[in-house]
């Protein structure tokens, strides 16, 4: 198999999937704009070649890079960069040079939060009444029906960049008066709940091969808004309510052989799960690795074979409970670092900067963790937390 990998370098952990490719056989060709010697050792030899273009932006650079590949080794089996932002433009060449995966028709459904709704009603699970931010008198129509707090949000986009909660007449004037014109919005009913996520791992067959759920204790929204600090915790089950939506909606987009990472609503009130949006792609923040922790597992590794392969070995079972906490900068904790080792150090697994692009997000350093037990995990969470009076 001949596997062009976008952007090798960049996310860090492009490297792993990098890696397990060529040892499931594939012949990795890297596509970045980063010069080669730049490249860390194990992603260097973990590909066949890498071509540097200019621009990742220039498709006509792209183009030229695949032309290259195949001059040099033959028919393309696979383009992926496992990242949001290229989408688009894997969809594109895929499209163009005929290679298997999903082409640019249908990635419009992926990148649009108003396009996915019909998919959730063909799945069956619920999903929060929505309306394209058009004119403003169309928007107090929907105000009616839905009254105050709503959240509006870019009908395309990732990490809850320009995602807003607003709650009055006010804030709505004021979020009319600022928006950019080039950003189409959607506005939403709010939820009181937080975000449940189904990941995991579907084959050529439409078959799960592995599954994780994430629970977020703090909504992303406020936590970019009020660049506040985060975490989550990747549980060693995943409840019922959870896997069974996940799976209505995975049958309803017919997803194959890909990473998925749907995010759902769990309500506070009453548990109920409704569905929130879908990412055909590994999700972030660390929790690939939280999912090898409290899994004991190599996901890499699993989706590599299942790429390369089509190969599939019994899903794991979950053992740990595995846990993210990030801190930012700006806030005064409680705890340096040296006292956080002393306190937790048995259950951190990692601990290291975020790269600035997604640290008002995942915040400026992070910490990730495993226990067998929820409240120990807890605990230490809790205590990296807390801040100085």
């Amino acid at each position: 198999m001949n596997f062009v990998f976008f952007s090798p370098h960049f996310p860090a952990n492009s490297t792993d999937f990098c890696d397990r490719l060529q040892k499931a056989g594939a012949t990795v060709l890297g596509v970045g704009d980063a010069p080669y010697e730049g490249l860390n050792q194990n992603l260097k030899q973990a590909l066949a070649e890498y071509y540097r273009v200019g621009d990742m932006e220039n498709e006509d650079q792209t183009l030229r890079a695949l032309g290259h590949f195949i001059h040099r080794w033959g028919r393309l089996d696979r383009f992926e960069s496992l990242n949001e932002h290229w989408l688009e433009l894997e969809a594109q060449m895929r499209t163009d040079f005929n290679i298997f995966g999903t082409k640019l028709d249908f990635v419009r459904n992926l990148k649009s939060k108003a396009r996915m709704r019909a998919f959730f009603r063909k799945s069956g699970v619920a999903t929060v009444p929505q309306h394209r931010v058009t004119t403003l008198e169309e928007v107090l129509q929907f105000l009616k029906r839905v009254d105050y707090p709503v959240v509006v949000k870019p009908d395309s986009g990732a990490g809850a960049a320009m995602t807003y909660k607003i709650s009055d007449r006010a804030e709505l004037d004021k979020f009319f008066a600022e928006k950019p014109a080039d950003t189409g919005f959607v506005m939403e009913d709010f939820v009181d709940g937080l975000v449940v996520t189904y990941d995991g791992i579907v084959n050529r067959a439409g078959e799960v091969v592995f599954a994780a759920s994430t629970r977020y204790d703090q909504s992303v929204m406020n936590v970019v808004n009020t660049n506040g600090h985060m975490s989550y915790v990747c549980r060693r089950e995943i409840e019922p309510a959870i896997e069974d939506a996940g799976r209505k909606i995975l049958k309803a987009f017919d997803v194959r052989e890909r990473f998925f990472h749907i995010e759902l609503f769990q309500t506070n009130k009453d548990g109920k799960i409704i569905a929130l949006e879908v990412n055909m792609r590994p999700p972030g923040a660390w929790i690939t690795d939280a999912m090898n922790y409290a899994y004991d597992a190599d996901v890499y590794s699993i989706w590599a074979k299942m790429v390369v392969k089509d190969e599939a070995a019994p899903s794991p079972r979950g053992k740990y409970f595995a846990g993210y906490a990030s801190r930012k900068d700006h806030i005064s904790y409680r705890h340096d670092h040296a006292a956080v080792l002393a306190a937790h150090g048995d259950k951190i697994l990692r601990s290291q900067p975020i790269e600035k692009v997604f640290s008002k997000a995942m915040g400026d350093y992070a910490y990730l963790m495993r226990a067998r037990e929820l409240a120990e995990l807890r605990a230490a969470i809790d205590f990296i937390h807390e801040t100085k009076a």
